[in-house]
């Protein structure tokens, strides 16, 4: 790969890092309220000891593990783009 190709697929991967970075940044800033939310929801559960407040406890749970796939999903998009920016910048040093 000559110098001008590593340079561009550099530029490329940074341009999705960002991305992916600021989409991570987003996600976890929604994670926090469905945390809260099923956190919420688990105590009015506890207190008021009814099926409804437990189903909407088990529900609030359920998005709030959904969320926290999509987090992870994230966390490993910005780890591979960071490896693939290491190499490229490797590559171009060398």
């Amino acid at each position: 790969m000559d110098q001008q190709s590593l340079e561009r697929r550099l530029t490329e991967v940074h341009q999705r890092l960002v991305k992916a970075r600021q989409e991570l940044a987003i996600i976890e800033e929604q994670l926090l309220v469905f945390t809260e939310t099923a956190d919420e929801a688990r105590l009015r559960a506890l207190v008021s000891e009814t099926p409804l407040a437990n189903h909407e406890w088990q529900e609030a749970r359920r998005h709030e593990e959904a969320m926290m796939r999509g987090r992870d999903t994230a966390k490993a998009r910005v780890g591979e783009l960071e490896r693939a920016q290491d190499e490229l910048l490797n590559k171009l040093v060398v």
